[in-house]
């Protein structure tokens, strides 16, 4: 039996190959807050928080596995972000230990997505869902 897998076991790919990849069935699981991905998110994106905003900073999820659980089978293939790539490698990492085989890890998160002009409009100037990406406490 394989141990533990570590970050060093992460798929990770740059944001037009993720954008590639959502074009053929893979499905993009944003683990950014609630917060965050209600100002703007990838186009038919999932949301499950990795990671919530607590009085004492950010604090994992104890929920995150049996949530993302209850939306995405262990054989889907999937596309993780966050805001710049953190939280959603450690996401994979989660994922992949509980034997999600098909997570890929979005370099540079959403940040980079907005950055390299492929953020939807979502009738926001792109001023707006440059500044709506980025994680606030």
């Amino acid at each position: 039996m394989e141990g533990t897998k570590k970050a060093e076991a992460v798929v990770t790919v740059d944001v037009y190959t993720a954008k590639g990849l959502l074009s053929i069935d893979y499905q993009y699981l944003d683990v950014r807050t609630e917060e965050e991905f209600s100002k703007s998110h990838v186009g038919g994106a999932l949301n499950v928080p990795y990671m919530f905003k607590a009085p004492e900073g950010k604090v994992k999820n104890p929920d995150f596995l049996s949530n993302v659980a209850s939306i995405c089978k262990k054989e889907d293939q999937l596309v993780v972000g966050c805001n710049s790539g953190g939280r959603s490698l450690l996401a994979c990492v989660d994922l992949l230990n509980a034997g999600y085989v098909h997570a890929r890890n979005m370099e540079g998160g959403y940040s980079k997505w907005v950055d390299s002009g492929l953020a939807e409009d979502q009738g926001k100037p792109p001023e707006e869902l440059k500044t709506a990406c980025k994680f606030r406490p």
